[in-house]
């Protein structure tokens, strides 16, 4: 099952705000909330000026008597968030309400996110293609699209019955999506 996705209000309120520095040393981090707390979060990171990204799915639920359009994140339990890496910035996010740790090591200081895979999920937001969720990987061929809407988005190429499917992965948080590319251009990476 497929889900159009789109950039939620939460997170459009101040997309590319800086909570302090500059913003050539500010790195992405992923957030661990609680489970059904990512609106709850992004929402708060608003409040506080906290540059964040939730990106949503919109999803048809079905149940005896209705049909309803519902939005829920792509990524369930994760908030993106951009920041300096230093104390004071780590423990402003670690205060909200909702938020569990930083995604990464054992001290909790947390692994950055590569602005471009970050920007990869961005763009299909953006043009609201239809994504799934796909399995973690680690191995196989890493491509860039060389032409069309998504030139230049990165990710691993992937064959299943017979259509080709881009898998964009998140290192940090162990989790990929999944979008068919038929009719693109590639390069080995």
């Amino acid at each position: 099952m497929s889900a159009s996705v789109r950039i939620p209000e939460a997170a459009a309120c101040l997309p590319f705000a800086h909570i302090g520095g500059e913003a050539s040393t500010e790195s992405w981090f992923a957030v661990h909330t609680r489970s059904r707390h990512e609106k709850f979060v992004a929402q708060q990171f608003c409040e506080q000026g906290v540059t964040h990204y939730l990106p949503l799915v919109k999803q048809v639920r079905v149940w005896s008597d209705r049909r309803k359009v519902l939005e829920s994140p792509l990524f369930s339990c994760y908030v993106f968030v951009k920041l300096m890496p230093n104390h004071d910035q780590r423990l402003r996010v670690l205060r909200v309400n909702g938020v569990l740790s930083f995604v990464g090591t054992p001290n909790g200081i947390g692994i950055p996110i590569p602005e471009e895979q970050i920007d990869s999920v961005r763009v299909l937001i953006e043009k609201d293609l239809p994504v799934s969720s796909h399995p973690f990987l680690k191995i196989g061929q890493r491509v860039r699209i060389r032409s069309g809407a998504l030139n230049g988005v990165e990710g691993f190429l992937i064959g299943r019955s017979g259509e080709c499917a881009l898998v964009i992965s998140l290192d940090a948080i162990n989790r990929s999506l999944q979008v068919r590319v038929e009719g693109y251009d590639f390069e080995p990476v």
